[in-house]
């Protein structure tokens, strides 16, 4: 089983807003969860609106879920808006299903966590995302 580390997720955190910044995207919130759903690491930037902490939180939090990136959370929601509505219902609204929040994959297809960005267009959140788990050596699965 693949560790992550407090180490790596705080990398991984803070690659996801370097790249913000380089960028040039409004302030970001990062929320980085473990396979079991734990918060492992989170920041986010000044100037950030009240609820990005939550909405970081709830794009990782779907991904881990459904084992899927929200991408695909946010297709289902407009295909399937009753099984979405159903599944962030049943998750006591934990679940944002919006681009954004990325699984944390090794090379063996194992889990080992999602992040969660938000701040900017969903696009962009998920492109910081993908690239600071690529850049700690990690797949991500969007």
């Amino acid at each position: 089983m693949a560790v992550l580390t407090l180490h790596i997720a705080n990398a991984i955190v803070a690659d996801a807003l370097a790249k913000g910044e380089e960028m040039k995207l409004r302030p970001l919130a990062v929320a980085l969860l473990d396979a079991g759903g734990h918060l492992k690491a989170f920041q986010r930037q000044d100037g950030t609106s009240i609820m990005r902490p939550e909405i970081a939180l709830g794009k990782a939090f779907g991904a881990l879920a459904l084992g899927t990136g929200s991408r695909a959370l946010h297709g289902m929601a407009a295909e399937r808006p009753h099984f979405i509505e159903g599944l962030v219902a049943a998750s006591g609204g934990r679940i944002i299903p919006v681009p954004g929040g990325v699984l944390i994959t090794v090379a063996s297809g194992e889990i080992v966590g999602a992040v969660g960005v938000t701040g900017d267009t969903s696009d962009n959140d998920e492109a910081c995302a993908a690239y600071a788990i690529a850049k700690a050596g990690f797949t991500p699965k969007g």
